[in-house]
């Protein structure tokens, strides 16, 4: 990919400061910063709706900002929207391939799009089919081919001009988890190739395979750092794990004890957000004894993912409830 040498020297793919972008009243993302070094797999989290989209958008040049500024590859998003489609790659849930054409085809359809010199368009088809691993489907019209493999597909014909960075917007949604594992050895080859990738998602199991992440919620930032700096220092609250039968039933009465700040369903076990572990320990007990329940069990445990973005959307909830 052909770079601003200003973002070659300072090691920085993707800067935003204060991005904004308002839809006549909707403010869909409010004066976010961050950025993403060259090289990096840095994931976007947020719930549907928390601005996730619309600020890849604007990356991509798709979307002009309301105010703010930032760059990608060195390149104004503002200014130079045309050379930033240029030089990057983005799929999202929704990329084109057309059904009826074959996987070849396809491939042929995008190299001509992103104006890729025929002399050198039979060695990117070869490399496309390769990382991709469809080599059996070649031939094959592309509507025969399985969810998994379209996806595969997709993002080959997005990358086919071998951008160094790499937009994906929800890549693997809807797909089994099989498939989500094998794309997702895909993109941690790609960045071990130095390329960076900017990946949007809201399956927790997944961020952990991101160097870094920022978690998004209407519009605002609500947190950033590693998977591990996520579940230990930005993570306040301590965490117990309560498994007993029917746990769904009692997840909203042990959400009302004092010492309990949220509970969440995980599985079939209730995951609690605790200010103090020990105190609420022994007010689940003492809650329990009260109730007859014999046959439970409460431990702490490490915070995952999941329990860190629920703790913040609702402590989120809490501080503007009455803005």
């Amino acid at each position: 990919m052909i770079m601003n040498p200003a973002a070659q020297s300072s090691n920085i793919a993707v800067k935003v400061e204060d991005l904004e972008k308002k839809f006549g009243d909707f403010i869909a993302v409010n004066q976010i910063n961050f950025e993403v070094k060259q090289g990096e797999i840095f994931g976007f989290l947020g719930p549907n709706g928390a601005g996730k989209s619309t600020t890849i958008r604007m990356l991509c040049g798709i979307y002009t900002p309301t105010s703010g500024k930032g760059t990608v590859g060195g390149f104004d998003i503002v200014k130079e929207q045309h050379n930033i489609k240029q030089h990057i790659g983005y799929m999202s849930q929704k990329f084109s391939l057309y059904d009826d054409l074959t996987v070849e085809e396809n491939i042929d359809f995008y190299s001509r799009i992103y104006n890729i010199p025929k002399n050198e368009r039979e060695k990117r088809k070869d490399e496309t089919i390769r990382l991709a691993g469809i080599e059996e489907f070649r031939k094959r019209l592309t509507r025969t081919l399985s969810g998994g493999w379209k996806q595969r597909l997709a993002l080959g014909c997005a990358i086919i001009h071998q951008p160094g960075i790499i937009f994906l917007d929800e890549p693997t949604s809807g797909v089994d988890p099989i498939t989500r594992l094998n794309f997702w050895n895909i993109i941690k080859d790609m960045a071990a190739q130095g390329r960076t990738i900017f990946v949007t998602t809201h399956y927790m199991d997944e961020a952990q395979n991101c160097d870094r992440l920022m978690m998004i919620y209407h519009g605002t930032m609500i947190a950033m750092g590693t998977p591990e700096e996520m579940k230990t220092s930005i993570m306040k609250n301590e965490i117990l794990e309560i498994v007993m039968p029917e746990a769904e039933k009692w997840m909203e009465k042990v959400s009302q004890l004092d010492s309990v700040k949220e509970t969440a369903l995980f599985g079939v076990n209730i995951h609690a957000v605790v200010y103090d572990s020990g105190k609420a320990t022994q007010d689940i007990k003492d809650f329990f004894r009260q109730q007859g329940i014999n046959d439970y069990s409460v431990n702490r445990i490490k915070a995952s993912l999941e329990d860190v973005f629920v703790s913040l959307i609702e402590t989120y909830d809490e501080e503007h409830k009455d803005k």
